[in-house]
This record gives C-alpha cells, structure tokens and sequence, in this order.
C-alpha cells in the first residue's frame, strides 16, 4: 500500500535515504515530574513553578539520579521503611538514650520549674494530626510572642524562623545548633507517628494549605528530608513542598539511606539548624 500521497503536499519528498532529520537528544532530567500539571494541581501558581523549575537543579540535582517510583512498589516500600526506622532506632538506643536523660537534667537545672519536653499538634501522614515531642528551648510564651516577631521571620508566612530568635533560652541555643533538641522525636519514630526519613511535620492545619500543597501528606512525617539537606538553611516555604513532592514521587530505600548519609554532615557541620 502507498502511503506518499497521504503525508504532506506542502513541500517535495526528500529521496530515499536522503536528508533525514536527526533525532532529538533526549533533555536531561531536572526533577521534570515536580512541576507538571498533573503533579502540582490546576491550583498551583505559576510564580511557584518557576521558582521550582529555577531552583531544583541547584538544590536537588543529586535527587534527579532517582527514578519515579512505579505506583505497584509503594506498598512494599512503605513496609521496609517501617522496619527500617524500628532496627535503626532500637540498635542506636544505646547512644541516643543516655543522652536524652543527661539533655533532661540540663533542662531541668538551668530551667526549673518549667517543662522539660515542648508537645506540640503536628500534622502527619494523611492530615492525621499528633503530638510531636522536643525538648523545650524557648521561654513558655513562644508561640504568642511570634505575631511580635514577625519582622524578624527568615521564612515566608505561615512558616516562622528567626536568627537568633530572642525566644530561646541559654541551653536552648545549644540544643538547637546541635540539634539535639529533636532527640525525644525518636519516641515519635518508636510509635509510627513519624519516620526517620520524610517531609517534616509542620504546626499548621490542612485548612492554612493550598489545595495543591496538600500533597506532601501522602508519605509519613520525617525526622529529615529532601530540604534540610539540600544546601540551604532558609529555602522558601514554595520550594520546600516541591523537594518533599519530588522526595514523595521517588522514595525508595536507597534514597533514604543517602538522605540518612547526608544528614550526618549537616549535623557535624551545624547546618539548617
């Protein structure tokens, strides 16, 4: 069956074998699945993509080596990460119990009367909210003095960073820089409240998101993720839920050991305390 007369008409063939049009290269892959439509929502704002598609190659482009993860691998993953948090954290209670006590008596010398741990609704995995567990490093009236403080905020609202915060104790500084006022989250780990790898658990409620932001619920709340060891210690509210989006479409084991690996030079370091 002849197919010429059915290709074009607006321009002569070319003969056989003759002036064929190079193939493309294929474009490298820069975290492309972060902001496509389908991915962000028809809600998402054009200023966010192009702060993402801006930034993710200078802030994740190791997390591009990372294949989106097929949706059949999901279950099994969820599984071995679970595992994973309760080996880990059992096998190094040896090291992190002791000094949760002695980080305890601190507390409670050079703060009496106050409480050792700060409990605070976080929300999870699912929108389901829970208490998340620190060690107290602020005066009690914190959260009240943060409309107060707002023009020293590092981070675009509702988030709230400030450097140095006048909300933090003596000791608390030192446990922050450390960040070992993050220890009693382990508790957390214990219960399946949180995982050792994963977007972190924020204070605000569903209703504060954009409805595209509401993705970065599908996985379990981490004790670290994609942005604390991305490089930078102030990334923008917009860029943090598309590094925990892009974590969320490749999470696999592997990555989570190389996030785990990462982390322990930020914290060697002091960085995104």
């Amino acid at each position: 069956m002849a197919l010429a007369p059915a290709l074009s008409t607006r321009g002569r063939r070319s003969p056989r074998g003759r002036h064929r049009r190079p193939r493309m290269a294929a474009a490298p892959l820069l975290l492309s699945p972060v902001v496509t439509v389908s991915t962000l929502g028809p809600s998402a704002p054009p200023e966010a993509v192009r702060v993402v598609e801006t930034a993710a190659p200078d802030l994740c482009r190791w997390l591009a080596r990372y294949p989106v993860r097929r949706p059949g691998a999901a279950r099994r993953y969820l599984v071995c990460k679970r595992a994973t948090d309760i080996v880990v954290v059992l096998v190094l209670a040896p090291l992190w119990f002791p000094l949760v006590l002695a980080v305890a008596a601190g507390i409670m010398l050079t703060s009496p009367g106050g409480s050792v741990l700060f409990r605070q609704h976080r929300t999870g995995r699912d929108l389901r909210r829970f208490v998340i567990l620190k060690f107290r490093t602020m005066v009690p009236n914190a959260e009240e003095l943060k409309a107060e403080l707002q023009h020293l905020n590092l981070r675009t609202w509702p988030d709230f960073k400030a450097d140095p915060d006048p909300r933090v104790t003596a000791l608390g500084r030192l446990l922050r820089c450390t960040s070992l006022d993050e220890l009693p989250q382990l508790f957390n780990v214990i219960r399946g409240d949180m995982s050792l790898v994963g977007p972190r658990p924020t204070s605000l409620r569903p209703e504060a998101y954009e409805p595209w932001q509401l993705e970065r619920f599908r996985g379990p709340a981490g004790l670290t993720g994609v942005w604390q060891v991305s490089g930078r210690a102030h990334p923008s509210f917009v860029q943090r839920v598309h590094l925990d989006l892009a974590y969320l479409e490749r999470a696999c084991w592997r990555l989570d050991m190389e996030i785990l690996l990462r982390t322990v030079p930020q914290l060697v370091m002091r960085k995104g305390a």
